[in-house]
């Protein structure tokens, strides 16, 4: 004859039971703590196959002429350290950090240039018209293969690049005040010898 027994209330078989539970909220923590937490790192850190060697030699039509003969060439800015800023019409972290390239436009310790790629001549010139031009000279990319050739992960990207001609840095995103202060104009001061 089968007699019933009642299960046994012992901690052993309530914590079996809670042990999905626990195992859960553990796994939730886990992803929570990853999701929200501080990536290893960050799009503005992510390295340059660049750095340390030659720019690409970069020839394009220049952004405010339709005139054949002037042309944006990389290596005419050797001698001179310069950021050459990749940005876009199109894209809003470009406006975002427009002003702050405004104040950066007669500083004597750079050339900043720019590479206008995957816009229209029309909208780019609308754009630096609208909110000012703070670019010594522009290179138009229309169809983007500039941007192939540096390796542009994003609009817009600064790159640093030494007297020499050498990619010194890469910062993907807007630029801002406390960055450039923090980060670019360090490496900017060494490259000047300063």
């Amino acid at each position: 004859m089968i007699t019933y027994q009642p299960p046994k209330t012992g901690w052993g078989h309530i914590l079996l039971f809670l042990l999905p539970f626990f195992l859960f909220i553990a796994f939730a923590a886990i992803v929570f703590a990853r999701i929200t937490g501080t990536p290893a790192q960050t799009a503005d850190q992510i390295p340059s196959v660049l750095t340390d060697k030659q720019a690409p030699h970069t020839v394009l039509p220049v952004l405010t002429s339709a005139a054949v003969s002037s042309a944006f060439d990389m290596k005419n800015f050797k001698g001179r350290v310069t950021l050459v800023n990749f940005w876009g019409s199109w894209c809003p972290p470009c406006r975002e950090e427009h002003p702050f390239l405004m104040s950066l436009a007669d500083n004597p310790l750079f050339n900043l240039v720019g590479i206008n790629y995957k816009d229209t001549r029309e909208n780019a010139l609308r754009f630096l018209g609208n909110f000012g031009n703070p670019f010594r000279i522009t290179g138009f990319d229309p169809d983007g293969r500039a941007t192939i050739d540096w390796g542009v992960y994003g609009s817009p990207e600064t790159f640093i690049i030494g007297k020499d001609g050498t990619v010194l840095y890469r910062h993907i995103g807007p630029l801002t005040s406390a960055t450039f202060k923090e980060t670019l104009m360090p490496i900017i001061a060494g490259a000047n010898g300063e």
